[in-house]
């Protein structure tokens, strides 16, 4: 039994990147596909122009030799063709001539009347005879590509003559046959069919890898997205996956009659004040990944900013101090704002042990830079390394409120960085660009 060939997987089965990379590939094979034809289609024009080109040159000479030797054909007093000038002329002369005589009524009736004894070229009879018998019967000159007897290509010219006094209908008298060395042309023709073919190769290879490199281009903004896609759901369903869980918990453990109402629906609305920062949290951070966030960048106190985020934040049982110097930056409120609000939430949430208030030290400098210190257990070793990438923390959170202040500051052209306080705790220290002397920031420049 023969075995089972794999079935290529229907499109519908393909997930939506592998449908763009498959289409990145069609794209590049029909790139290369059309500029191979286009030069494929200059090739053969080429190739066909010069073997044209060269054979017509031939022919060009042949007819200028055979009709000088025209006139070396003399007729007696009886009218019959002599050639005894002729042969006497050209009887090894190079390119070799053969006076071919045609009988009355019959152009195929050809015999040869005079042919070199040592000609520079040798053809065979059958050869001559063919070549006269083409040009009888069309009553014009033809030319045809031939071997010589030792193999070298050779051209074949026929010219057919007419007696003086003949009539409008009469054929022709006789063929004059000349040959031609052809092995230069050849020569130079097969190279350039070489070199036109080595050419199209290359080109055609360079079309195809150009063509990849543009469908690449062309498709990126679409992979972008896709990846995009995907990681906001990953990050939706992975972060909403475990409050949704604890909400029905907490409807069944309500409709079950265990526990008091009023505490279920505290609980309920804290898990659901939680769901709303965090789907906000998500919203925001597929926003500034995708680019359909706009900046708008002005100049703005940094430290009222951090003085309003710090009034509002539920500090409650914490200890936050503040240390602000008259400080502007050039910067969009709203994102520095949550960037602000998402280091100190942070601080709060992490910067203490389990059980005691949290210490935390806010500090804003003239050039722009705002440093978060707590005097908690520190950053973990194994996430120091990506403490900025999505699903990143210390506690098991989700890391969102890091990542998006870390964009927010790429956003404007700034910095986040992480390590140690003082105090053995986190510091992270938020870095934006100041205004020059004209209140623009480096991106207005």
């Amino acid at each position: 039994m023969r075995p089972a060939l794999p079935r290529r997987a229907p499109a519908s089965s393909l997930t939506p990147t592998a449908r763009v990379l498959r289409l990145r590939r069609r794209i590049s094979l029909l790139f290369a596909l059309t500029s191979a034809v286009g030069l494929v289609a200059m090739a053969v024009f080429a190739v066909r122009s010069d073997s044209a080109r060269w054979r017509e040159q031939l022919d060009h000479v042949m007819d200028a030799d055979t009709s000088w030797a025209l006139g070396l054909l003399e007729t007696d007093e009886n009218g019959r063709l002599a050639t005894d000038v002729l042969a006497d002329t050209v009887n090894t002369g190079c390119p070799p001539l053969a006076v071919l005589l045609t009988a009355p009524d019959d152009p195929d009736g050809l015999t040869v009347r005079h042919a070199p004894a040592a000609p520079c070229l040798s053809v065979g009879a059958d050869v001559l005879l063919e070549a006269g018998r083409a040009a009888a019967r069309a009553g014009d000159a033809r030319g045809f590509d031939r071997r010589a007897t030792d193999g070298a290509p050779v051209r074949v010219f026929a010219l057919p003559f007419y007696p003086p006094e003949a009539a409008g209908d009469e054929g022709p008298q006789g063929v004059l046959v000349t040959v031609a060395d052809a092995t230069a042309q050849w020569d130079d023709h097969r190279r350039l069919v070489w070199g036109v073919a080595g050419s199209c190769a290359v080109l055609v290879l360079l079309s195809a890898a150009v063509g990849h490199v543009l469908s690449g281009r062309a498709v990126r903004p679409a992979l972008t997205a896709l990846g995009q896609q995907e990681a906001f759901l990953a990050d939706a369903a992975h972060d909403l996956r475990t409050p949704a869980a604890s909400l029905r918990t907490l409807a069944e453990t309500a409709l079950r009659g265990e526990t008091d109402s009023t505490d279920v629906h505290r609980r309920t609305l804290r898990l659901a004040e939680g769901m709303g920062r965090l789907v906000d949290g998500l919203l925001t951070r597929a926003r500034l990944m995708s680019g359909t966030a706009t900046v708008t960048r002005q100049p703005l106190r940094l430290d009222q900013v951090v003085e309003a985020v710090v009034d509002e934040a539920p500090t409650e049982g914490h200890h936050v101090r503040v240390e602000a110097e008259d400080t502007v930056v050039v910067a969009d409120p709203d994102l520095v704002r949550r960037a602000v609000g998402n280091l100190l939430g942070n601080a709060l949430t992490h910067g203490h042990a389990p059980g005691a208030p949290a210490d935390v030290r806010v500090r804003v400098t003239r050039d722009g830079t705002l440093t978060v210190e707590d005097a908690g257990p520190g950053l973990p070793a194994e996430v120091a390394g990506a403490l900025f990438e999505r699903f990143r923390s210390g506690s098991g959170s989700t890391g969102l409120g890091l990542s998006i202040a870390s964009w927010v500051a790429h956003a404007h052209g700034g910095t986040l960085t992480a390590g140690r306080s003082e105090h053995g705790g986190a510091r992270f220290v938020l870095r934006l660009p100041a205004p020059d002397a004209r209140g623009r920031g480096p991106s207005d420049r």
